[in-house]
């Protein structure tokens, strides 16, 4: 017998708006699991009623369903969020820098806070033992754990889905995630006491959106890397943007450069949820860090191999203490830039937030419903972005409803 369908779980699929993280898995594990649906993303599949209680904590923390930003912060930009410190660093360690994605200021952090007792493990993404262009949620304790974690990972992730076994865990632990992920985190603690007791530290990443397996296998063939002879594979470091490294059976690699890996092949089959995120760059993460991209001379990003360099921004007092530990450590090195610097290293992030509000009023006239989003300054993103781009925006998205393609 097919059981209720959860009301929240119900609108999520009207909208198309899950993300994946894997949140409502862990409020309701005997009735949700996490599987993986054409054309390749994580999806809840309900297979038991939910108690009330359940069915309450999802519609209130699912970031398909709403997601409020509290900022507390002396500055709250509308396109960037809050901040305490906004600039640029690397991790000292040079062989973590050169692996990491860009100046690897996530893990010399995450390194910092296990070296020092601030946490006792880490809760992150890595690579699968089972599909080397997925991902599995790992546990980290030694920096030589963070060391292999590092790096990123563009395919589907539920980091979620297993939270009850983090929570019960002796001691605390460092999560790290997409905005998505920390912002349902986040606003998932404020009914769980024990997320801020045993969860002290949230980083995340500005996010451009999750490809699908699909994608990841059509990467696969443009590399002429057999996914059956596949044993390992990295999308980004060893170098800066560093290149998509397929490792073969027989040891040989198959590789790609960024631009045509990520800007060719996997950034054209992202999930619907990230067309319509109104907050990609972590505002409710304790630090939030991305690609501090070079722009050429008509300002858009070069992607020429360098040492990388990370753009860091501290949202919250706890993740200002932090990043001014490990500065005094010499664990990184950070030099602080305006904030207006931002839209040079991450454009599409900036046109991205101007022209979220119009593909919501795009969902809106197409009858499906949207996440709610407090906080994020929509209204005046919007008015930063030119009439013109707003229509095309907005009809793009009702023609591709009209179509079926969103």
């Amino acid at each position: 017998m097919t059981a209720p369908a959860s009301p929240s779980l119900a609108r999520v699929a009207r909208g198309q708006t899950c993300s994946g993280c894997g949140l409502c898995a862990s409020i309701a594990p005997a009735a949700i699991a996490m599987t993986m649906q054409a054309p390749g993303y994580a999806r809840p599949q309900q297979s038991a009623p939910l108690t009330a209680s359940q069915e309450s904590a999802i519609d209130a923390a699912c970031p398909a369903i709403r997601v409020e930003i509290s900022a507390h912060a002396p500055v709250d930009d509308l396109l960037w969020g809050p901040a305490h410190f906004v600039g640029t660093g690397f991790a000292t360690d040079a062989a973590l820098r050169h692996h990491a994605s860009s100046g690897g200021v996530i893990s010399a952090l995450l390194v910092h806070a296990l070296s020092t007792g601030l946490v006792d493990f880490v809760v992150q993404t890595g690579a699968s033992t089972e599909v080397p262009t997925g991902n599995r949620t790992v546990v980290s304790r030694t920096a030589k754990d963070v060391f292999e974690a590092a790096g990123s990972r563009y395919a589907a992730s539920s980091p979620l889905a297993a939270l009850e076994t983090w929570l019960a865990s002796p001691g605390r632990f460092a999560f790290v995630g997409k905005p998505c992920d920390v912002a349902a985190l986040r606003a998932y603690a404020r009914s769980d006491p024990r997320i801020d007791a045993k969860v002290p530290l949230m980083l995340a990443f500005f996010c451009a959106g999750i490809p699908s397996a699909r994608a990841n296998a059509r990467l696969l063939d443009a590399m002429d890397a057999p996914a059956g002879e596949v044993t390992a594979f990295r999308y980004r470091g060893d170098g800066w943007p560093g290149y998509a490294t397929a490792t073969l059976a027989d040891g040989s690699t198959r590789r790609m450069g960024y631009d045509d890996s990520w800007g060719q092949i996997l950034s054209k089959e992202v999930q619907f949820r990230c067309k319509i995120c109104a907050d990609a760059v972590g505002s409710a993460a304790d630090v939030a860090c991305a690609d501090a991209w070079y722009g050429d001379e008509k300002g858009y990003p070069s992607f020429q191999e360098q040492d990388g360099r990370s753009l860091v921004m501290a949202r919250t007092a706890t993740g200002l203490k932090l990043l001014d530990a490990a500065r005094a450590a010499g664990a990184i090195e950070t030099t602080p830039v305006a904030m207006a610097e931002i839209i040079r290293m991450q454009p599409h992030q900036a046109r991205r937030k101007r022209q979220v509000l119009s593909r919501l009023a795009a969902m809106a006239v197409a009858g499906r419903p949207a996440p709610r989003y407090r906080g994020l300054q929509l209204w005046a993103a919007a008015a930063k972005e030119s009439p013109l781009a707003q229509a095309k925006s907005f009809a793009g998205l009702v023609r591709r409803f009209i179509q079926g393609r969103a």
